[in-house]
């Protein structure tokens, strides 16, 4: 067989995922010859990390970066990637169970009377690898495990509403219901040989005419469970009757909430909040009914935004639809467009199954934290692997553009792709890892020595960054030499025989206008997938947790990731677990803050403005500067004296005072094409294209903003492209957990 030249364009999550599965079989080289072409110094794309080697080696983050226990596919690549690689024991981080440790403890915000309530959530551990999990669920084990938890909820609130003397007596009157519950009698008691006596009182009432129909709460959502529990087991869609017992069943739940709950909600947190969830569940599963997603599939209800949604089946407009919950879901999707936090948009099947997906199908934590930064964690590990297995990596390497041809038969190809060399190197290779206490990380800055000395004065005296879209590095490169940087051009059938485009969807419209004048679909895909700028900013402190005042500390001791805050800057992650990873002498930080939200943005200057990106970031800054000085008070009162922030909470050089500190923190804005986060706002998904979608038959897209099962910017989705990516070109991996999520399950 003849060798495929294969160019992998950028090196993001999808990207490096590709290559792992394209060179997981013994002989792939046989097959392959790989050359990933990366822009900068190292991978990453939108998860790349940095060490500073000039401040304690301190990790640097594009963002905040915690992986969801569903994660399945992603588990399954790094555990893959940590075990092939096979690092000694000694070595830090050596395995992926050292690299990530499971996390349960959540934290909400509300805002109640016009002050923040802080809303804990400890999530149960669930025993188990996530790469063994399953993202493959029919539609009735997904309604069977909602119910699960809309049960939990239910009997908390009834038990409230018995001791507050008020109604748990729910009696059936229509004739029509009556012959539901003789249904679900019917099919509970032929199934299950040990019910209750107040559950066959009730299964009686229900067959005899002359009798009431009386019931709880409690008795109406674990029979309920139970006939889930056995069409989760049979799969059966086919009879209405099974979905008519739910529609009557969680509708009945709602009414006695609406009756007996409501005028409760603003006395008590703990049963508003157990409403807020039931209430959602119950809208959830009546539109999951309504809508026929069974056999429509999730993708039918994408045209609608997932609010709307909510709204359409019942969700209570006060409390549920913007709820914490759902305010911290957006919040977790940035799904705001352009950055306005009033502008939010995210497909309700994404949404709905994603949501569905995270709660449902975790194992060990609900969510996983890194043991050190992204590209310490998952980057490096995939780079030694693929460089173990011969993939070859040009660093520096600047994709320009992307042309096409067309032959006799028609047939359209990717033709050239030109490259501009960022910089001259003093050896052939670049090697791109530094130490950090025995880890192999990413530097924050490009390796200087390994590049020219007199281009690398350049870079280090002008501050140039080489990973911006907007850099004046070419100019200042012109005016030093007199000649413009290098470039060249990749030929089809010399250079490359397929393309893996791995970078992000903002760049299409820069890197390949012919690709898209020419081929209609893909210039729907770029129109239509939004993207939104993010921004970010991290500060290490002088005291803990409960020394700033944040006292909801689980019996675990876990550290919160908290959301639904306030924007800009909805997002805290509690991070001193990263420390230890850091290089600090003794009198260094005890803790770690990570913030990160949307930010606002709604036009993008030409490439020939190269001040953009630095007045940007000059608006992260003061962004951050408010965030302390004004609003996170509520979750740090003890960093506060006299109303004030007391800026000796963060740790910085000693001669620095007041609001100076933070002049040693970090911050950045994440405006660049390949560096804003892919939106799913509603609609979207039906201009999304697979890996080999496109009209170009040598041509592969890949990452988050392709069509997946998943349809969303998250890890899970860049990982699943990948692996779909490798599955096109090389037949392999054969099975996706959870590809065809927005498919009908039938009937």
């Amino acid at each position: 067989m003849t060798q495929q030249k294969i160019a992998i364009l950028g090196g993001g999550v999808a990207a490096m995922t590709a290559a792992v599965y394209l060179t997981e079989k013994d002989d792939w080289q046989s097959h392959y010859d790989i050359t990933v072409h990366q822009l900068g110094w190292r991978l990453g794309g939108k998860g790349a990390s940095g060490r500073n080697a000039q401040i304690a080696e301190r990790i640097e983050e594009h963002g905040l970066h915690v992986w969801f226990g569903a994660y399945v596919n992603s588990f399954k690549m790094i555990e893959t990637v940590y075990n092939k690689l096979d690092r000694p024991n000694s070595d830090p981080l050596s395995t992926w169970q050292d690299a990530f440790k499971p996390h349960s403890f959540v934290v909400l915000q509300e805002y109640i009377e016009q002050e923040w309530q802080t809303w804990p959530v400890d999530f149960p551990v669930i025993e188990g690898n996530p790469a063994d999990g399953t993202l493959d669920l029919h539609f009735w084990q997904l309604v069977e495990m909602l119910v699960a938890w809309l049960r939990k909820f239910v009997d908390s609130i009834e038990y409230e509403v018995d001791k507050a003397r008020k109604q748990t007596k729910l009696q059936t009157t229509k004739r029509r219901d009556r012959g539901l519950l003789q249904h679900l009698a019917s099919q509970v008691r032929d199934a299950y040989d040990d019910i209750e006596d107040d559950v066959e009182d009730f299964f009686d009432s229900a067959h005899d005419e002359l009798k009431e129909i009386w019931s709880t709460p409690s008795i109406l959502g674990h029979q309920l469970q139970r006939l889930l529990t056995l069409r989760a087991q049979d799969k059966h869609l086919g009879e209405p009757k099974d979905r008519l017992v739910v529609w009557y069943v969680v509708r009945k739940l709602k009414r006695w909430l609406n009756s007996e709950v409501a005028d409760m909600l603003d006395e008590n947190d703990n049963i508003r909040r157990a409403y807020i969830c039931a209430d959602l569940a119950i809208a959830m599963v009546t539109g999951l009914i309504k809508d026929k997603v069974f056999s429509k599939g999730f993708g039918s209800i994408n045209h609608l935004d997932f609010k709307q949604w909510l709204r359409n089946n019942g969700a209570n407009e006060t409390y549920s639809v913007e709820s914490a919950p759902v305010r911290g879901f957006y919040d977790l999707v940035f799904g705001y467009v352009d950055g306005d936090f009033k502008k939010g948009d995210v497909e309700a099947g994404v949404a709905a199954l994603a949501m569905l997906r995270i709660i449902l199908c975790y194992h060990g934590g609900v969510m996983w934290k890194m043991q050190a930064g992204m590209g310490d964690v998952i980057f490096s590990p995939v780079y030694e692997l693929l460089k173990q297995r011969g993939v070859k990596f040009e660093f520096f390497s600047q994709v320009e553009s992307l042309t096409a041809n067309t032959e006799a038969d028609g047939t359209h190809y990717v033709e050239d792709i030109v490259i501009t060399q960022q910089v001259s190197l003093i050896n052939e290779q670049y090697e791109p890892l530094v130490d950090v206490k025995g880890l192999p990380c990413w530097p924050a800055q490009p390796l200087l020595e390994q590049i020219d000395a007199r281009q690398a004065d350049l870079i280090r005296s002008h501050n140039i960054n080489l990973e911006s879209f907007w850099t004046n590095w070419p100019q200042i490169y012109q005016a030093e030499f007199n000649k413009p940087l290098p470039t060249k051009t990749l030929k089809r059938g010399i250079d490359f025989d397929q393309v893996v485009f791995g970078i992000s969807v903002a760049s299409l419209e820069h890197l390949c206008p012919e690709l898209l004048h020419q081929d209609a679909k893909l210039a729907a895909q770029a129109e239509h997938v939004k993207t939104v700028a993010t921004q970010a900013f991290q500060v290490w402190l002088n005291k803990t947790d409960e020394e700033l005042g944040f006292n909801y500390t689980p019996a675990s001791e876990e550290r919160p990731i908290l959301s639904a805050f306030s924007q800009p800057f909805d997002t805290w992650a509690a991070m001193s677990n990263l420390l230890s990873k850091e290089d600090w002498p003794s009198n260094g930080p005890v803790n770690i803050a990570y913030f990160c939200s949307a930010f606002s943005c709604d036009s993008y200057p030409p490439i020939t403005d190269h001040e953009f990106d630095k007045r940007e970031k000059a608006k992260v800054k003061q962004n951050a500067l408010n965030k302390l000085n004004i609003e996170m008070q509520p979750l740090w009162p003890n960093a506060y004296v006299a109303g004030q922030f007391d800026w000796s909470v963060i740790h910085s050089e000693p001669s620095l005072v007041g609001q100076q500190r933070f002049n040693e923190q970090y911050w950045r804005v994440n405006v660049d094409p390949s560096e804003r986060y892919v939106l799913s706002v509603s609609g979207s998904s039906a201009y999304r294209l697979a890996t080999d979608g496109t009209d170009f038959l040598n041509l592969y897209i890949t990452g988050d903003w392709i069509k997946t099962g998943v349809n969303a910017g998250c890890v899970e989705a860049a990982v699943m492209a990948g692996m779909l990516t490798a599955r096109a070109i090389s037949g392999y991996p054969e099975h996706i957990s959870g590809e065809f999520g927005f498919e009908p399950d039938g009937a």
